[in-house]
């Protein structure tokens, strides 16, 4: 029953992956531009990348959020509850300093992209329980984390938007925290 997360997990790396090859070959006008977007003359436009970056952040902060709760009430160590706890609290910290960005900026499209994966990766893990939902929980966040990883890798080479490379700049070593303490507990769930 593993596969259950595997697979949204996997559509989730393979979509963020081929997005960002994707934006870096496309010479199409950024999202706001191409959908004629109405902001305001006074902020500034967010350029392909960072509207991107945006997006998906805006989007992947409540799912941490949500999958974290999940997992403080379900997880079946206190390394995982620990684990859990982490990603509400931090998720909440960058999620508020995300907005106190993006309200200086022109609005960007309300996230969906990934939005029905993230939804099916919640149910499951709401109806699983002991070591399936240990096991597909930290291997999805490994997985989760090294995409993260990657989209904010991206921003910090390719953004436009200063407050936003240095906001990237400034998380990733988080990130980069988080997939490690990850793959501890993946390896720690393999080990007998």
């Amino acid at each position: 029953m593993t596969r259950q997360i595997s697979v949204p997990m996997s559509f989730l790396i393979l979509t963020i992956g081929g997005l960002v090859t994707f934006t870096a070959t496309s010479n199409l006008p950024p999202y706001s531009d191409a959908q004629g977007a109405t902001t305001s003359a006074t902020k500034p436009q967010l350029g392909p990348y960072d509207t991107y970056f945006v997006t998906q952040t805006s989007l992947g902060t409540p799912f941490q959020t949500d999958s974290g709760r999940i997992a403080q009430r379900k997880g079946g160590t206190e390394a995982i509850r620990s684990y859990a706890e982490l990603m509400v609290s931090s998720h909440i910290a960058v999620n508020e300093a995300l907005e106190k960005i993006t309200k200086r900026k022109a609005q960007a499209p309300a996230p969906t992209l990934l939005k029905a994966a993230y939804t099916t990766i919640l149910t499951t893990l709401a109806t699983q329980e002991g070591q399936e939902f240990d096991a597909d929980y930290v291997h999805g966040q490994v997985l989760y984390q090294k995409a993260n990883a990657l989209l904010y890798y991206h921003e910090i080479g390719n953004g436009t938007d200063p407050e936003l490379k240095a906001f990237a700049e400034q998380t990733l070593p988080k990130i980069v925290d988080h997939l490690n303490r990850a793959l501890k507990l993946e390896q720690e769930l393999k080990t007998p």
